[in-house]
């Protein structure tokens, strides 16, 4: 018989720190979706012809369907609305002069420390507090969205997914679903602290997708105005923290991998093709100006990286420390309210877990993560109705998390209602097939008589 996961052992004991980093590991993770066969389209920069198996409408709807997953993962957008706005201003100016103008684009600062900016299929994307702190002028950000434009003007998601698509529908001869990752027991903690949640769909691109992101960004970014150096002090700026802090930016080189040779590329094109934009302007002060209320609490955020840098190598007390430093600075800071609610249930200290989602929803009503993670510490603490209220209320907040039913009928189970717990974990089992939790919501099933 395989092993309960949870519900037996929840209902006889509160769970204890590793019952609580396997639940937190589902809490971010992504949505399964089946993308619809195309074939061959032309690649709206070039004009050749691409395999692609997702249409337009395709890379829009898979959009919409995981980027406020992985959004909410990076604790939401930063309650910022100069910031964000800025962030619009110049995203929309740059995909105007796009390939693809007509796609609907969004921008948004998210409150994750670690340096990194992303892009879903249909032109979600994000930049978090980190890079955004990193970076000096408009011209940088500027390339920086610039190059995210250019993952999604030459369809490089659904280019990768295609070949996925391809590939396993030869070895399987089945219709093909996007997995959710797999992560290590303290891997998923790490993940839902600013990770990669959306597994294959922000995955690694291809150094060939690189360069052609690095060449449309500086196209899309000098037929804004903006200066060409931009891109080369982004790239600088990126390879010189590798070098000092790299605990900050490994994740934006296992999606982005930088080397030299772009770096070197990047300068020769500034300096030829786009040799004569060098007068444009680099809107430093423009840029300072917008970001002026992120770099007042720098000190706090530079304490963040810190923690999640403890939190990876399973020092709970040094990241303890360094969570405390950041709310002494910014007390009332969502993200770091939620790492150390995470912090002390890592250490089996539940009930002050509680009390800092507790503000930690106060302070971000609308974001979804502190609601599911104040329903798992009520778990641990045998609260299992209650629970169960923060988990339907995540669903609604934040719906299509299939996880999200896993935990409503974890909740069911050790309220003995059996009957609502089977629905539950047959909802979960309608997408998500493989791992341990699929492996035990079956077991249940077929335990209670539901399936033989």
């Amino acid at each position: 018989m395989t092993e309960p996961l949870f519900g037996d052992r929840v209902s006889k004991r509160q769970l204890n720190r590793r019952d609580f980093l396997r639940l937190t590991s589902m809490a971010t993770a992504g949505v399964a979706m089946t993308p619809a066969l195309i074939g061959c389209v032309a690649d709206p920069v070039t004009g050749e012809q691409m395999l692609i198996f997702m249409s337009e409408e395709d890379e829009i709807a898979v959009d919409k369907q995981q980027a406020p997953h992985q959004f909410s993962s990076d604790y939401g957008e930063v309650q910022d609305p100069v910031l964000n706005a800025y962030l619009k201003q110049v995203g929309d100016d740059l995909a105007s002069r796009s390939h693809r103008p007509h796609m609907p684009y969004d921008y948004k600062a998210v409150n994750a420390t670690y340096v990194n900016a992303y892009t879903f299929p249909g032109g979600s994307m994000a930049a978090t507090r980190g890079i955004l702190l990193e970076m000096e002028t408009e011209a940088e950000l500027a390339a920086l969205l610039g190059h995210e434009i250019g993952h999604v003007n030459a369809r490089h998601t659904a280019e990768r997914m295609s070949r996925g698509m391809l590939t396993q529908a030869v070895v399987a001869g089945a219709s093909v679903v996007v997995a959710t990752s797999e992560y290590s027991e303290y891997g998923g903690l790490l993940s839902s602290l600013g990770g990669i949640g959306a597994g294959a769909l922000l995955a690694k691109y291809s150094r060939d997708n690189e360069r052609e992101a690095d060449a449309l960004g500086m196209e899309y970014m000098t037929r804004a105005g903006h200066n060409p150096k931009g891109m080369v002090g982004l790239m600088n700026m990126l390879q010189n923290k590798s070098k000092h802090k790299p605990s900050v930016i490994d994740q934006m080189f296992s999606s982005h991998p930088m080397s030299d040779e772009r770096y070197a590329t990047a300068v020769k094109q500034a300096d030829t093709k786009y040799g004569g934009y060098g007068h444009k302007p680099y809107g430093k002060e423009r840029y300072m100006d917008n970001t002026a209320s992120l770099r007042k609490i720098r000190g706090a955020i530079e304490s963040l990286q810190n923690g999640e840098a403890a939190m990876a190598q399973k020092d709970y007390l040094r990241a303890e420390r360094a969570f405390r430093s950041a709310l002494q600075q910014a007390p009332s800071d969502y993200a770091a309210l939620v790492m150390m609610a995470k912090c002390q249930m890592a250490q089996d200290k539940p009930n002050e877990a509680k009390l800092f989602l507790e503000q930690a929803r106060t302070i971000f009503p609308e974001e979804a993560q502190a609601v599911q993670l104040a329903g798992i510490t009520k778990l641990a603490r045998r609260q299992y109705d209650s629970a169960l209220q923060d988990f339907v209320r995540y669903d609604n907040l934040l719906p299509g998390n299939p996880h999200t039913a896993f935990l409503q009928a974890t909740a069911l189970e050790s309220m003995q209602n059996k009957r609502a717990a089977a629905e539950q974990y047959s909802r979960f089992l309608n997408s998500v097939r493989q791992g341990p939790q699929a492996q035990y919501a079956f077991q249940r099933l077929q335990s209670w008589g539901y399936v033989r």
